[in-house]
């Protein structure tokens, strides 16, 4: 899959973030070699470790002309940005491994049903659910977009290092109380996750070594980074995850 291009964030903040430049897939190093990371579209990720394969809510709007059959798809919740089932069968391939929370069981076939706290091998990839959910935020009084429960974040071991995606969430304690994540991916969008500022506590909290913000459309991510400059063992990647917007 072809990566895409940098966001133009101006130039303190292309020295503060390293940003991307056109044509370069992300990298982080990890035990057998490197793991290759692409930004594709709000909350859809793209993972390569040696010959695996590994999508986190592809979603159909996102660029997906050069991408590779995958070994595995993550599913977070029963959204559209996060479910999309068109999407999925065009990534499948009949060894293909699905993982989705068991509010989208019944919208998928041969998937494997994973809930909070549950932890499986599957496709090489060491895999552990984890808790996702709004604290206050919700379309009505008493009511929250993602209830404790429903979806799932996801941390994966991958060439001994730990990638959390957090999906749809406030700052749980969950969160805050993760140890060795080497990176994180973290949403900041109002009114369904959280702001820029309450990202940033959150990651102070737990000490990624990277943290990528996503799910981030009219967020400011300079509030982000610039809650952050003071704390120089994290480093921050802005990516731009909506290309042509």
């Amino acid at each position: 899959m072809r990566p895409k291009a940098a966001c133009a964030l101006g130039a303190a903040l292309f020295l503060m973030t390293g940003l991307l430049s056109a044509g370069t897939a992300d990298t982080v190093a990890a035990e057998g070699g490197n793991i290759r990371i692409t930004p594709i579209l709000h909350g859809s990720v793209q993972v390569e470790y040696g010959d695996t394969v590994i999508y986190v809510d592809p979603w159909s709007r996102g660029d997906y002309s050069d991408a590779p059959e995958a070994d595995l798809i993550l599913v977070t919740d029963i959204h559209g940005d996060h479910l999309d089932i068109e999407m999925i069968a065009k990534l499948r391939q009949d060894s293909t491994v699905l993982v989705v929370p068991a509010a989208a069981a019944d919208q998928v076939e041969g998937e494997i049903v994973m809930g909070n706290g549950e932890t499986q091998e599957l496709a090489g990839i060491r895999i552990e659910a984890f808790p996702m959910y709004n604290l206050e935020r919700g379309p009505e009084e008493g009511g929250l977009f993602h209830e404790k429960g429903r979806g799932n974040g996801y941390v994966l071991t991958v060439g001994g290092r730990r990638l959390y995606l957090a999906g749809d969430t406030a700052c749980i304690s969950e969160m805050r109380q993760l140890t060795d994540i080497a990176v994180a991916f973290v949403p900041m969008n109002l009114p369904y996750t959280m702001t820029p500022s309450e990202a940033a506590e959150c990651v102070k909290a737990f000490q990624p070594k990277i943290v990528y913000p996503y799910h981030y459309r009219g967020s400011d991510l300079g509030e982000f980074s610039t809650a952050l400059e003071d704390d120089s063992e994290i480093e921050v990647r802005i990516r731009e995850w909506y290309p042509g917007s």
